[in-house]
């Protein structure tokens, strides 16, 4: 799977071999975070905002307060910028100049719009919420109306956006091979603890299976 081309705007230029076209990646990506970061410009001031995000099929979804300044400002029609970055890990070279980090990240563009139909929303945030715990939709209080027109949700289509990806060791300089400092990969993730019930948690609520396993940060298993 591939999108039809990178455009002038998503071609990786810097280091142009790191980058990925690919919707496979691309939603491997998207699919491994959780914060997306969102940028808008509103009267000639750029922002950049950290937030939630769910996928589902072709379509990114942003979703937050409806009295938020940045999904009124993205319902309008303005350009977004959307960017996910996963971070593998640290690469300690032997010269401070070429240390570097191992990271997969993805950058969508395109012009969000506002889903009104309450039953394409409620479809859009059970999509979010999958994604942070998927099997969680189906245990919970689905929202109510009330709670559905406090919501606002954006639908992002992933049509124009590229992956960049850096993996493997430090590249030194060849001379600074023989230099007597360590040098290698220190890797990261993130990784879930224990569960931490809830002080009032009603009596005989049991942990769900979909938190007992762990897969960088996510579930290992999916299943409930």
């Amino acid at each position: 799977m591939a999108l039809n081309a990178p455009t002038d705007r998503t071609r990786v230029n810097r280091l142009p071999k790191r980058g990925d076209y690919s919707l496979e990646t691309i939603y491997g990506i998207l699919d491994a975070a959780f914060v997306c970061h969102v940028g808008f410009v509103v009267d000639g001031q750029p922002y950049v905002i950290p937030t939630g995000y769910g996928r589902s099929g072709d379509m990114l979804y942003l979703h937050g307060s409806a009295a938020s300044r940045m999904l009124r400002t993205l319902a309008g029609g303005v350009d977004v910028c959307v960017t996910v970055t996963v971070l593998d890990g640290i690469v300690l070279a032997r010269s401070a100049f070429h240390h570097s980090m191992n990271y997969r990240s993805v950058v969508v563009l395109g012009k969000a719009r506002l889903i009104e139909d309450d039953a394409e929303k409620t479809t859009a945030l059970r999509a979010i919420s999958e994604h942070i715990i998927r099997g969680r939709w189906d245990d919970v209080r689905k929202p109510t109306a009330q709670e559905l027109k406090a919501t606002a949700v954006l639908t992002l289509p992933i049509e124009e956006a590229s992956a960049k990806i850096r993996t493997g060791p430090p590249l030194d300089e060849e001379d600074d091979y023989a230099l007597n400092v360590w040098a290698g990969i220190l890797p990261l993730s993130i990784s879930a603890g224990e569960p931490v019930a809830d002080s009032r948690l009603a009596a005989g609520a049991k942990v769900p299976r979909y938190l007992t396993y762990e897969r960088g940060g996510k579930q290992a298993d999916r299943q409930k």
